[in-house]
């Protein structure tokens, strides 16, 4: 996966600048967000701004004239967990039957939580001290319920113990928990909770 792809600075619409400073600005830039999401996505939960102007192979300076402070970096890692969660909705079903899509989900979205682990990991890590990545989580948790209510029926939608059980099978918790603690293969772990499901469904006679 191209890390930067989603972040790096779309043409203008304009006729391009000759300046080569704003050219030389771009590509730093671009470089800078490049670095910082290879960075995380090599396990390093919190890069600081020395390691990503080392990186990126700018001056500490360059790096905080494009982005005022590590905030707005967080603000560009979160473009890349929100690109995946927007495929994800939009993205089609196979399957025909509510509890047959239900269980799809939870393939659909063990793929996309591999995707984003290491930048999920580093957000639940640094949100309690950055308002972006809290906004972002929040934003990500109720995109994720939000297509859960649009596949349910609506009695079980409405069923509050039944909704927020089968919304915690889906979540990256419970992925994270399966793969990283209980050392799961993405095979066994989707295994796992599309069987928890099946039961829970099948105990309630739907």
């Amino acid at each position: 996966m191209d890390r930067a792809r989603y972040l790096l600075p779309h043409p203008a619409t304009a006729e391009p600048s000759a300046d080569g400073r704003r050219r030389r600005g771009e590509d730093s830039r671009a470089r800078i967000v490049r670095a910082m999401l290879d960075l995380v996505s090599e396990g390093f939960i919190s890069p600081s701004a020395e390691q990503v102007a080392a990186r990126a192979e700018v001056g500490l300076r360059t790096v905080f004239r494009h982005f005022k402070d590590l905030e707005s970096l967080y603000g560009e890692m979160s473009g890349v967990i929100e690109n995946e969660l927007v495929t994800l909705a939009d993205t089609p079903f196979k399957a025909v039957a509510w509890r047959e899509r239900v269980l799809e989900l939870v393939e659909r979205r063990g793929w996309a939580y591999e995707r984003i682990a290491p930048f999920k990991r580093a957000s639940e890590v640094l949100r309690h001290q950055s308002e972006t990545l809290a906004l972002d989580n929040a934003r990500f948790v109720a995109g994720t319920r939000e297509i859960l209510r649009r596949e349910l029926p609506a009695h079980l939608a409405a069923d509050r113990d039944v909704f927020e059980a089968i919304d915690l099978l889906l979540s990256f918790d419970a992925w994270r928990r399966l793969r990283q603690d209980q050392e799961l293969s993405p095979l066994a772990a989707k295994e796992v909770l599309q069987k928890t499901i099946s039961a829970l469904l099948d105990r309630l006679g739907v």
